[in-house]
């Protein structure tokens, strides 16, 4: 009898597929379960690496939506710290799926928060978004005309995008008790609530972060049931967590649940997609090369990394700054393992003693 395995593809297999592919450079790694082309109006949203996703599909001129641009005259850089030019709207960084589904809920006026509007001295922010006026409003009645302003924003986005690229951020939250709004941030951070003791952290699990993407597909089936959805997990740690957890172990426990919500939801429904810029980020055969010295921020050359592996699943040119590293590059990489290999041994040997060098 044949074994299961004799004639499965060489992706299948870690030695083909993984040791043996090029450094950083994973064919067949992407499969898409639809096709993205440039002429799909795209819509973006999610955790801080969404923002990289959305640039870079916008400077390959894919047809990526802004439904909220910035008034004429504002500075690249003072349009940014005040929102706008990072997602399809100016909703700010979305970093859990019950945020999503709480923001879309909203916007189609199925629900109304509670203590939507925070303050700091004698300036008021929307505790939704409060990053996008860093200095605040006059009033609460003015951040309550932004916001509506805004929603009608979203739902437009909503109602006329093809594909909703969505990063997948955090499992952790501040949830209004009373309500159930989740915000972004916790009380005192940005601005404070006029009522903290109402406000408690929340973390959630695999069955929740899936019910809310199967409600997300539920009321969007009803409002635009062309779109399709595109997640991803983002590769950036946490700064911080308010478990009572190492944020090591937050952190792959959040990233942990995510990618198993992304696999599972690919069963529940056609209408959603993975691409996997989390492994290429984060997975260990890039040895940790994609990120900053600070181990939290991606560094340009992976953001390349995972769109040129974007680009060649989806059909579009690989662009120059795509490319993957050259093979004198590749040298020193191998070259940099071996030392801290060696390094690695050495640590080994100090703490533990002679036996665990070899140890596996």
């Amino acid at each position: 009898m044949a074994s299961p395995y004799s004639s499965l593809p060489p992706t299948n297999f870690w030695r083909s597929g993984v040791a043996g592919a090029a450094t950083g450079d994973f064919p067949g790694l992407v499969r898409p379960r639809f096709p993205i082309t440039p002429q799909m109006r795209i819509a973006t949203a999610g955790s801080c690496f969404a923002q990289h996703v959305g640039r870079h599909l916008r400077s390959r001129g894919y047809a990526v939506m802004d439904a909220e641009p910035p008034p004429p005259g504002l500075g690249d850089e003072e349009a940014k710290a005040y929102g706008f030019n990072l997602y399809s709207a100016r909703y700010g960084n979305i970093y859990t799926v019950r945020q999503l589904l709480q923001l879309a809920r909203e916007a189609f006026d199925l629900f109304t928060p509670g203590d939507a509007v925070w303050r700091r001295g004698d300036r008021y922010f929307d505790a939704l978004r409060p990053t996008v006026e860093p200095d605040g409003l006059s009033s609460a009645a003015a951040v309550r005309e932004h916001r509506a302003q805004h929603l009608a924003r979203v739902a437009q986005v909503l109602r006329e995008a093809e594909l909703l690229v969505f990063t997948m951020g955090l499992v952790e939250a501040w949830v209004h008790q009373p309500t159930g709004t989740v915000y972004p941030t916790a009380p005192g951070t940005v601005a404070d609530s006029e009522t903290p003791d109402d406000i408690a952290l929340q973390v959630f699990d695999f069955m929740d972060v899936r019910a809310d993407l199967i409600a997300f597909r539920k009321l969007m089936k009803k409002v635009n049931p062309r779109l399709r959805v595109l997640l991803t997990v983002s590769p950036v740690p946490l700064t911080a967590t308010a478990m009572d957890s190492h944020v090591l172990l937050a952190t792959m426990y959040a990233k942990s649940t995510l990618r198993a919500v992304a696999g599972r939801i690919l069963q529940d429904s056609p209408a959603f997609d993975y691409f996997p810029s989390y492994e290429l980020i984060a997975g260990h055969p890039t040895r940790g090369r994609f990120y900053a010295p600070n181990l939290r921020e991606v560094t340009a050359e992976g953001v390349a990394c995972v769109m040129r592996h974007f680009s060649a699943a989806h059909g579009g040119e690989v662009a120059p700054d795509e490319q993957p590293p050259s093979t004198a590059a590749a040298a020193v990489m191998d070259e940099q393992e071996a030392e801290e290999r060696v390094v690695c041994e050495e640590m080994l040997l100090d703490a533990f003693g002679p036996q665990s060098s070899g140890a596996r």
